[in-house]
């Protein structure tokens, strides 16, 4: 089951939570809470993933399996303005998978 991470575009940067966990599968949703259109981009170790344009008061999604290692989230305008800071994600060693464990109440 993928890992939900969350994350946010403010005016002045990038900000993802948690922005440390184990490698595997995961979904990072992103909210922009600026009045531009923002494309986002995820790079790191064999990855670099590309979503957008997130348009103000809107959200996207990136869903892809981390290897360990860094990563960063940059985003850019039409007009390219470039003043965000990126956001940092580290992945650790791969994370237990939960599947096939049954759930109690």
């Amino acid at each position: 089951m993928p890992l939900q991470i969350t994350g946010v575009i403010t005016d002045r940067s990038v900000t993802i939570s948690p922005d440390g966990f184990g490698a595997g599968p995961v979904v990072i949703t992103i909210a922009n809470e600026t009045k531009d259109s923002h494309t986002l981009t995820l790079e790191g170790p064999r990855v670099s993933e590309r979503v957008g344009p997130i348009n103000p008061a809107d959200t996207a999604a990136i869903q892809k399996t981390l290897p360990e290692g860094e990563y960063t989230v940059t985003t850019a305008t039409a007009n390219d303005e470039g003043d965000i800071d990126p956001g940092k994600i580290k992945v650790g060693p791969e994370r237990e998978s939960g599947s096939g464990e049954l759930l109690l109440p």
